[in-house]
């Protein structure tokens, strides 16, 4: 009889410690993804855990590419996510609610000779295209109509991502069409371009701008868009000083989509964990009020209404 007894409490022990395992699975949530939606998602955990002290999030970076993956190999709960869903992943099951607003810009050093004529003329589409995809854009005295022969080391993203597929998509082509010394990750290209004074490549705007004071990050400068292609940077195109000035652009459809789009959480399938559910209810709610601070651009009250039609009526 003892014997048994002791069997049934070893067993009873085995038994609540794999319900524990369970009750911290429901209460973890895990995202991957997008570097482009990171710094966002990491301050809605912050804020989301001072309502619910109990839940504990797991947050890596690592590009669209492997978000998009890992939900659907669900691998994580949510993926981060930063360009247009495609049909492929549609027929595959994925699911998505749309969080935030951010854009890719184009980048250069800061110390580059011919900075201050590429700041006062922009860089038209076609400007572009013969940098990043066609690679016959010779030198940057072109762009300054000064003379010399310095010539233009492009950066790209060696990883899947969407900041990447973005910028191509703007210049007529997609991630794999882009040109340049791949390099991974968001804060990787932007340090690339930083240290190269003939270095020209693309960040998300979260990582080219100082939050705290929405100034340009050292060794970097925006090349602005010159979106009517009269050789010239116009009032209205002049947006580039501030990440304030940049994001108001985006909200007001100055800059263009693309590079502006909108960002994702994905998963296979409607989640059907509750607490993944609740957390994401919470940022298209209350979550919202973090949005700007965080340094992107709020969805509209139209669109975060259709957003939260999606997770009663999926």
């Amino acid at each position: 009889m003892k014997r048994y007894l002791i069997v049934a409490v070893l067993l009873s022990a085995v038994y609540c410690a794999g319900c524990f395992s369970d009750r911290k699975k429901e209460k973890t949530i895990n995202i991957s993804g997008a570097f482009a939606l990171y710094p966002m998602t990491v301050k809605w955990s912050e804020e989301f855990r001072k309502e619910h002290p109990d839940i504990k999030f797991n947050i890596t970076g690592g590009g669209a590419g492997k978000g998009m993956a890992d939900a659907l190999a669900g691998t994580v709960d949510l993926g981060m996510f930063s360009r247009t869903i495609s049909d492929e992943e549609k027929k595959r099951g994925v699911w998505w609610v749309s969080l935030t607003i951010d854009a890719v810009l184009p980048t250069m050093n800061s110390d580059n000779p011919a900075v201050n004529r590429i700041k006062e003329r922009g860089l038209t589409r076609n400007e572009f295209t013969r940098i990043f995809i066609s690679g016959d854009a010779g030198d940057w005295e072109q762009f300054s109509n000064e003379p010399g022969n310095t010539p233009i080391t492009v950066y790209t993203r060696a990883d899947a991502c969407g900041a990447a597929e973005t910028w191509a998509k703007y210049l007529g082509g997609s991630q794999e069409d882009l040109k340049g010394v791949g390099i991974y990750g968001d804060p990787g290209l932007a340090d690339a371009v930083a240290k190269d004074p003939i270095g020209v490549g693309y960040n998300n705007a979260i990582y080219i701008y100082d939050l705290k004071t929405s100034m340009i990050r050292d060794g970097l400068a925006v090349i602005p868009l010159d979106l009517n292609e009269n050789g010239l940077v116009d009032q209205e195109e002049n947006l580039y000083s501030t990440h304030r000035t940049v994001l108001k652009a985006i909200a007001t459809g100055v800059y263009p989509s693309p590079p502006a789009r909108e960002l994702y959480f994905v998963s296979k399938g409607k989640p059907m964990k509750a607490v993944v559910m609740e957390f994401i209810k919470w940022t298209l709610t209350e979550g919202q009020k973090f949005v700007e601070e965080a340094g992107y651009v709020p969805l509209d009250s139209a669109k975060l209404a259709g957003e939260l039609e999606k997770l009663s009526n999926q």
